[in-house]
């Protein structure tokens, strides 16, 4: 291991659903996005970290087949890269459930976007609670673009939302529009967190913004997600030195 390296280990909660129901009943194919996922696992293995990914009832996390197109991903080898690490990466080949995950075991929390936590993690009560755990153990969150639905699952014995109150980014309503879903949204991220008590800040659409409340860390979309991995690592860094 090389200096600066840390050996750690850190939990991504990841999508289960490869549809996402629109408002008139159609099923519109999802998944996790491939940029979202595989740019942090890449960020977090190269400075030491295990991840682990967790998904509802251990399903192996279907991609957004959509956030593999050439047109998308930019160049062709970095497409096929993306493809192949989807295909072939061991921990999303085989995670484990939310359900078995013990916060404990774990430095940090990862949610990457895509249309699919719109469909399952935002009502998953496992997912809610291995991040109020999380929290309560003031551990690093880190939720990139449509990630933050799975904050709509973190709600107390009392019904009221964790994390109500927080300021929080995340895939906005313009940038929706611009995607061409939100007139087909049942409901819109930004509106559905801005009801449930959080602050949301957004940059301009499809720029890289992060957004920093705690330990509760966001990105506002598929290119936020390098510089939230690595705000993430600055934070754990922090606390190791803390702790030494």
């Amino acid at each position: 291991m090389t200096e600066g390296r840390h050996r750690g280990a850190i939990l991504f909660v990841v999508t289960g659903a490869d549809e996402w129901t629109l408002n008139d009943g159609s099923k519109h194919k999802t998944g996790f996005w491939a940029e979202e996922a595989v740019v942090p696992l890449e960020v977090f293995r190269e400075a030491g970290y295990d991840v682990t990914v967790a998904t509802p009832g251990g399903v192996r996390p279907p991609v957004d087949e959509g956030s593999l197109a050439p047109d998308v991903v930019g160049p062709a080898e970095r497409a096929a890269q993306l493809r192949h690490l989807v295909d072939t990466d061991p921990e999303l080949q085989d995670p484990i459930a939310l359900a078995d995950a013990d916060i404990s075991e774990y430095d940090a929390v990862f949610v990457p976007g895509g249309h699919g936590p719109m469909e399952d993690l935002a009502t998953d009560v496992d997912a809610g609670r291995l991040l109020i755990a999380a929290d309560r153990a003031k551990k690093a969150i880190g939720v990139v673009c449509h990630g933050p639905a799975v904050l709509l699952a973190a709600l107390g014995d009392d019904g009221v939302n964790v994390f109500s109150g927080r300021t929080v980014t995340c895939f906005g309503n313009a940038e929706e529009q611009q995607g061409g879903l939100a007139d087909k949204a049942p409901w819109l991220l930004e509106d559905r967190l801005t009801h449930a008590g959080f602050k949301v800040t957004l940059g301009l659409p499809w720029t890289v913004h992060t957004q920093a409340d705690g330990n509760l860390l966001t990105g506002q979309n598929p290119a936020s997600s390098e510089k939230l991995a690595r705000e993430i690592l600055q934070r754990l860094k922090k606390q190791a030195e803390v702790a030494v």
